[in-house]
């Protein structure tokens, strides 16, 4: 049973969490039993929770642009860039920084320096004055258009990074 838990992980989980949700606000919206402002709304709130969480668990548009996309990775630094049009990424994303969550470090003295967590951040690869485990860089969960896909938590060898709630120091 142990076995089956590890290897759920939260890219594994991301997906059909994003299907779901898609799915069901297609169907809310479609039946009119919530408004857009709703969504809006409730994706916001998320945002001082979680941060940009919305983008990449929740939204029906962001799961269309993901499909389109694949692993094309030119075709992905377009899809960050059709974000720029939606009211719930600007708030989220403004309220990375402060959210309750984010994404640090359980463990400082485990991390092996390897940069694998690098590797797989696309706003590291985008720009390079972020970092998750260079000192002298900034942690890109604070960073607007990180949406909290976990996959740099997912690649840690180590287990050292986990989304957790803020310190008073970051």
């Amino acid at each position: 049973m142990k076995n089956i838990i590890k290897k759920i992980n939260a890219t594994t989980l991301r997906k059909p969490v994003q299907i779901l949700i898609s799915v069901i606000l297609i169907f809310l919206l479609q039946t009119k039993l919530i408004t857009i402002a709703t969504i809006i709304l409730v994706g916001s709130v998320l945002g001082f929770i979680f941060g940009k969480v919305f983008c990449r668990w929740m939204c029906p548009m962001g799961f269309i642009m993901e499909l389109m996309t694949g692993k094309n990775d030119k075709a992905k630094s377009l899809y960050m860039y059709h974000k720029l049009g939606c009211p719930i990424a600007w708030v989220s994303g403004l309220l990375n920084k402060v959210s309750l969550f984010t994404i640090g470090h359980r463990i400082a003295k485990e991390c092996k320096e390897c940069g694998i967590c690098d590797k797989t951040c696309y706003v590291t690869t985008f720009n390079n004055k972020y970092s998750l485990y260079q000192k002298d860089k900034i942690n890109p969960a604070s960073s607007y258009t990180c949406s909290r896909c976990l996959e740099c938590v997912d690649s840690c060898p180590t287990g050292r990074l986990a989304l957790q709630i803020r310190k008073s120091t970051d």
